[in-house]
């Protein structure tokens, strides 16, 4: 997988992409991340990247020829894959989408900053605008961030085993199960019984039973739209409603 992430602020991804999983991905040639500085591609005697929008307002805007020059000059260094543009008013990433990505030769990540680029770059070199969610931030860089960790997740060989990625919050439409580790006991609170017994499918049932009930209370929106049996939703809504009456005063 190759990902590089047009910015005028390359220095922003030294830690992340040096550190933890994507770091080690790295190293091991399992992905290719490449911040590309749009400064060299301006054709301004300053290198200029941005100027003051016309009609007026507040805020600069980022000029059209640096950002085209640079994406075509990554397409002919072999980025074929998608161009997106980290915007607000973007499609939402979804872990359906991610997995979309994943699969793509290759990326680049426009990221744009102050009050966001030429509508002319846009609709010349774009191919979807993506959006973290109903928020603002200052720059994509953060956003370019996201999307690097979780489309690299997908890699064979990123994580120590490929059932992480598939088991996790959102892989099945369902947020995770609750996990533990040692101690077996902390300050009274024991360990679920199901998970110390062995009894492989009975932990298995029990994890689906603890996403249901997770997904139902923190993501309701998920819960509707989840894959399920009515069985299984009858049985967790009736949880549900147990759990809010024994824990009211």
């Amino acid at each position: 997988m190759k990902i590089a992430i047009l910015t005028i602020f390359p220095e922003m991804f030294d830690s992340v992409l040096g550190s933890s999983i994507l770091g080690r991905a790295r190293k091991e040639g399992l992905v290719d991340i490449q911040p590309v500085d749009i400064r060299p591609f301006s054709n301004l005697k300053h290198k200029n990247t941005d100027d003051y929008p016309f009609g007026g307002g507040a805020g600069m805007v980022m000029l059209t020829q640096p950002i085209c020059d640079a994406v075509r000059h990554l397409r002919n260094e072999g980025y074929h894959g998608k161009c997106l543009y980290m915007s607000p008013r973007g499609k939402a990433l979804t872990q359906q989408k991610v997995r979309e990505l994943s699969q793509e030769d290759g990326l680049i990540l426009l990221c744009g900053h102050y009050e966001g680029v030429d509508q002319r770059a846009i609709d010349a070199v774009v191919d979807e605008e993506v959006s973290l969610g109903d928020f603002v931030l200052t720059g994509g860089e953060l956003a370019a961030m996201a999307i690097c960790d979780a489309v690299s997740r997908y890699v064979p060989g990123v994580l120590g085993s490929q059932e992480s990625a598939e088991e996790e919050s959102f892989s099945d439409g369902l947020l995770e199960y609750p996990q533990y580790t040692r101690p077996r006991e902390f300050e009274g609170v024991e360990v679920p019984e199901v998970l110390l017994n062995g009894n492989h499918a009975h932990i298995k049932a029990w994890r689906r039973q603890q996403s249901l009930l997770v997904t139902a209370a923190m993501r309701p929106d998920l819960f509707e739209k989840a894959s399920m049996t009515d069985k299984e939703r009858r049985e967790t809504l009736a949880l549900l409603h147990k759990e809010a009456d024994d824990a009211a005063p």
